[in-house]
């Protein structure tokens, strides 16, 4: 698939599923997951997270900006893993086009909190798996392995690598 389109079947894949895991590697070389709230902004590669500037996983950044997003989405047999490039951000034009009211349960003082500020995630690869949603057709999948001994889950899974550095603009 050609940059664009890559980019497209992962907006779409990802589309809906709110909540993803943020990955970072720790001082010591652990590495810690932690829920994040995806903001609703159009995916062109870039993802955005709302983030308190003094927190572990911003320190975790700062000494390594390599980090992964896992997406699932069981129920409609959906799975996206994405490695990128995280940096803070304090952007205020950028925090009021991605704000909404749920935030102020995190950021009580608003768009004017001093610690409020966003995590940036350049996409740079991808792997995802989809899959058929029905629960007949993974029924049908199951009992097909069972009863021919072939592995469950490998037909009709749509399961690809996506590579986006080549289309990053030079730093």
């Amino acid at each position: 698939m050609s940059h664009d389109a890559d980019i497209h079947k992962l907006a779409e894949l990802i589309k809906g599923i709110n909540i993803a895991m943020l990955t970072t590697v720790g001082d010591n070389g652990a590495l810690h997951s932690r829920p994040m709230a995806t903001q609703q902004a159009e995916f062109d590669g870039v993802l955005w997270f709302f983030t308190e500037a003094e927190s572990g996983k911003v320190h975790e950044v700062q000494q390594d900006k390599h980090v992964n997003l896992s997406y699932a989405d069981p129920s409609g047999n959906r799975f996206v893993s994405v490695s990128g490039l995280a940096q803070l951000v304090r952007d205020r034009a950028k925090a009021e086009e991605l704000w909404s009211p749920i935030h102020k349960a995190w950021f009580p003082k608003g768009l004017d909190d001093p610690n409020l500020a966003l995590l940036r995630v350049q996409v740079t690869q991808a792997e995802y798996w989809d899959g058929p949603s029905s629960t007949l057709v993974k029924l049908y999948g199951f009992a097909k392995a069972m009863v021919t001994g072939k592995k469950y889950g490998e037909e009709g899974v749509d399961h690809a690598k996506v590579d986006l550095r080549s289309g990053m603009p030079s730093a």
